[in-house]
């Protein structure tokens, strides 16, 4: 693999996750402080980074408690960081869930809650409404993320069997007026969607989210189903007078990211193009219309000029067919792998930007046309890799892993293809 091009693969990477630092995006955006008390909560993968950022720049007092993932956790002065478990929600999910609580209770108009939201947060707030467990909610995690149905049906899903989930953690800090700061890992930077919007109600009805499950062929647990024909289980309504005074504005994004990273290509001299920064569908579907536009490009020069660095963000889905270990993104680069095998002057970089993809420690892989030669090399049938979920222990069997650790924020995929005129 061309070292020159790994270097400058991961040189954008750096960028995009430059410009979601969580200092530089909540700088712009701090509210006014109150006559009462601010508060501070937030959930997500880059929620204890947020937290530490807003601590530095806010002047006056505030306390409160934010949850992350294991291992993601940042030093905070005056609010508490509490440590869960993602994708599969945990015991102590449920812990930072009544703390999250706790901390909104009994607040006046005078205060102020200031809710900093990010990917992740969908597992880290388990929440189960009466009749369902923690159990129902690991359950229907599971079978959200099997399923590979997109993540604004699985948030739709979510939202309706949850207290906290859906605005409902805003609907209990009132009179509190409430001002949601999020980092976007959603096609379309939908607010709602980020961490299945614990401030930030949704207009997505209940009976939008049945038809989702029906339209989508979704198996979900029978108590999960139960819950669902139930009215209590509807979500509140964007229009509850509890949330009248409240702001949300989405600080950090994809699209924002990808610009920072176009930016690093140019300089280096090549002809830069973002596809899109809300690309959804099955990661190996999306990876082989990758290949084929690298391809293209690299074959004809259609229908970008080389040398050339295709860009993309948004967030595929994986159907679950075996018990391989992988991500998203390992599968996209898997499948593009395979489809361009033998091709030169193609070198691809696919990686989640909070720096974990799936449930191993790396948050994606490079490949090339001569990764599937590594990969045999390594004692792995590439083909089979990838039909078995496997593309974490493909890409390790070529060496090919990128493991930047735990990057404090999170606006979803990233994929970088360049293409050398060679």
């Amino acid at each position: 693999m061309n070292l020159d091009h790994v270097a400058l693969l991961r040189k954008m990477f750096d960028a995009a996750i430059e410009a979601a630092d969580p200092l530089a995006s909540l700088k712009a955006h701090l509210p006014e402080e109150p006559k009462g008390r601010t508060v501070v909560i937030g959930a997500g993968k880059g929620a204890a980074q947020m937290a530490a950022a807003f601590e530095s720049l806010w002047d006056g007092p505030l306390s409160g408690v934010i949850v992350t993932r294991y291992g993601y956790a940042a030093p905070c002065k005056y609010v508490e960081v509490l440590e869960a478990s993602h994708p599969v929600p945990d015991d102590a999910g449920l812990v930072a869930s009544t703390a999250l609580f706790e901390a909104v209770r009994d607040l006046s108009a005078d205060d102020l809650v200031v809710s900093l939201v990010c990917g992740g947060g969908s597992s880290l707030l388990p929440s189960p409404p009466e009749g369902l467990t923690l159990a129902d909610e690991q359950a229907l995690n599971e079978a959200l993320l099997a399923s590979g149905a997109p993540i604004g049906a699985m948030n739709a899903i979510r939202k309706h069997c949850s207290t906290i989930k859906g605005g409902r953690l805003a609907q209990a800090a009132y009179p509190a007026r409430v001002v949601s700061l999020v980092v976007s890992d959603v096609p379309g930077d939908d607010p709602a969607q980020v961490a299945s919007g614990p401030t930030v109600p949704d207009s997505v009805s209940l009976e939008d989210a049945l038809e989702l499950i029906e339209s989508l062929r979704i198996q979900l647990p029978d108590a999960i189903t139960k819950h669902l024909a139930k009215e209590v289980a509807r979500a509140p309504d964007p229009s509850d007078d509890a949330f009248a005074r409240n702001e949300v504005t989405v600080v950090a994004s994809a699209g924002i990211s990808l610009d920072a990273a176009a930016l690093v290509g140019r300089e280096a001299g090549y002809s830069v193009s973002v596809l899109s920064d809300a690309i959804e569908g099955e990661a190996r579907d999306i990876g082989l219309m990758h290949a084929a536009i690298a391809s293209q490009v690299a074959n004809k020069n259609l229908p970008f000029q080389k040398p050339a660095i295709i860009l993309s963000g948004g967030e595929t889905t994986v159907t679950l067919r075996a018990k391989g270990r992988g991500g998203r993104n390992t599968e996209f680069l898997l499948s593009f792998a395979n489809a361009i095998e033998g091709s030169q002057g193609i070198t691809a970089l696919a990686a989640d930007t909070d720096g974990i993809d799936g449930s191993e420690d790396n948050a994606g892989a490079f490949a090339d046309g001569q990764s599937t030669t590594r990969i045999r090399a390594g004692g792995v049938d590439p083909k089979a890799a990838l039909s078995g979920n496997d593309a974490w222990g493909a890409f390790e069997a070529a060496g090919d892993l990128f493991v930047p650790g735990p990057t404090g924020t999170n606006v979803n995929d990233f994929r970088a293809i360049l293409i050398e005129d060679v």
